[in-house]
């Protein structure tokens, strides 16, 4: 693009002009005015955005999905099982078969697969399959065996090891029990993980994303630390980590912010329950698997506060958010930058909305998990489905709203969730209340996703002062992807 002078985007309503440092110096009539002499004129057609960005994706599972098996769209187990038997004939007997995107409910016949099925279609190799959501994962016996997982495992706590009529494992692993596998996973040298990495980084800016927010762990943010030192990251990064962190993070004196524009840290996870699609999320009907304990849920809030980091809490169904917003309630206002979340928070029940702008808690929330998750919704639990992916209902309630994708347990495509989250409900006449209108969704992608991060002094508007981050869309798709005055996609 430019080193020294100005950037001026034209074309664009309203037009930019960008100074030097990647800030925006004026808009509107005024942006010709201010610009130099090396000004670059950029003649974008369309309506120029504020960035987009994503407020909660998994980067590593981004990579990790080119450098494995995708199973995404098989509308079979049979389907899943031959790219399985077409990748394992390219690797050596003795290599890890790695992969995700599997999902059962959509196809022919739903039920849960086993570890035989994978036995056959990778030859006895050792296979790790992450469904779709993430919180299920399905393994050849080789991995059991590899992993040490045996008829006379424990169920871990917030875990579940699937079981056949003899009591052996029948290779479905669910929420934390799929961490006992990890340790027997060969490690991915780091040139291959960061070149899938910038990748996966590139698709999301080629799809309008200036900025994305990740939830991953230490391997992912390595990576991310060494594409950034050779400045090769096309968009903003900030990274949370996981709970399980929070005690070396606590010890090494980590803030919330730590970083600079285009790499950061920012919050803590821990997950309260599961999710929809693996019937593990927490309902008040009693269903559900309760990942994290109440005690040391509570424990992580005091100690996030403490630390001066924030808290970014995984509940999908309305018992998990209700615990979560008992823990946060009482520590209201702790620090001026304190911004915890609900990520996901696709059940609440209709008491429980105002308490999240009581407690200043922030809804983090990806509308294109309802066209995925409707069907299930309807058929597990009807009676709740009025107040699932209440978008609306939050909005009306003073909650602030941040949206995302989940990437990759859906497509990161910003334009597919901002439809979700507005027309799609309309068209397809599922409780069309909760739906947004085109301003309130494009917040939640803009305003709400920087001040989830607490970036929205920097992000989130097209001002004076603010960091020149720009999504252009024209005819209903993205034409330019520009980050700090920088075009990074587009022309």
């Amino acid at each position: 693009m430019v080193s020294g002078g100005n950037v001026l985007l034209a074309g664009c309503r309203p037009e930019i002009a960008a100074g030097p440092d990647g800030c925006i110096l004026a808009t509107g009539a005024r942006a010709r005015t201010v610009a130099g002499r090396d000004a670059l004129v950029l003649g974008l057609r369309g309506l120029a955005w504020p960035g987009l960005g994503d407020s909660h994706l998994h980067l590593e599972a981004l990579a990790l999905g080119r450098l494995g098996v995708d199973l995404s769209g098989a509308r079979s187990r049979e389907e899943a099982l031959e790219r399985v038997h077409r990748r394992a004939r390219s690797l050596p007997s003795d290599a890890w078969l790695l992969g995700r995107g599997w999902y059962n409910d959509q196809w022919r016949a739903p039920g849960f697969p086993d570890r035989h099925d994978l036995d056959r279609a990778a030859a006895g190799r050792a296979v790790l399959l992450h469904r779709a959501d993430g919180h299920s994962a399905w393994l050849s016996t080789a991995a059991l065996r590899a992993a040490g997982i045996t008829a006379g495992t424990s169920d871990p706590e917030g875990g579940v090891i699937d079981r056949g009529r003899d009591g052996g494992p029948t290779g479905i692993l669910r929420e934390s029990a799929i961490a006992l596998v990890a340790p027997a996973v060969p490690e991915i040298p780091a040139v291959a993980y960061d070149g899938a990495l910038l990748a996966a980084l590139r698709d999301l800016a080629r799809l309008g994303l200036t900025s994305v927010q990740s939830f991953d762990g230490p391997r992912s943010f390595a990576s991310l630390q060494r594409l950034h030192a050779a400045r090769r990251l096309p968009l903003r990064v900030t990274h949370h980590l996981p709970v399980a962190q929070l005690g070396e993070a606590e010890r090494m004196g980590v803030r919330s912010g730590l970083g600079d524009d285009m790499l950061r840290v920012w919050g803590v996870k821990g997950f309260l329950d599961g999710s929809v699609g693996s019937r593990t999320a927490q309902m008040l009907d009693g269903s559900g698997v309760e990942v994290m304990p109440q005690d040391e849920l509570e424990d992580a809030v005091r100690r996030c506060a403490r630390a001066g980091l924030n808290i970014c809490l995984h509940a999908i169904g309305d018992r998990a958010v209700r615990r979560a917003l008992d823990a946060l309630l009482p520590l209201s206002g702790a620090r001026p930058d304190w911004r915890p979340r609900l990520e996901h928070a696709q059940f609440v029940h209709p008491d429980d909305a105002p308490r999240f702008r009581a407690g200043g808690v922030i809804a983090s929330m990806q509308p294109i998990h309802a066209v995925t998750d409707r069907p299930l919704t309807d058929a597990e639990w009807p009676k709740q489905a009025a107040h699932a992916h209440a978008w609306k209902a939050l909005k009306r309630a003073g909650a602030i709203l941040a949206f995302g994708t989940d990437a990759p347990v859906e497509s990161a495509d910003p334009l597919a969730c901002l439809h979700a989250a507005t027309t799609w409900r309309r068209e397809v006449g599922w409780h069309p209340e909760q739906a947004l209108s085109q301003r309130e969704a494009l917040s939640a992608y803009t305003v709400g996703a920087a001040f989830s991060a607490g970036l929205e002094r920097k992000l989130g508007r097209l001002a004076a002062g603010y960091l020149c981050d720009v999504t252009v869309v024209d005819s209903g798709r993205v034409t330019a992807t520009i980050v700090g005055g920088r075009l990074v996609v587009g022309g």
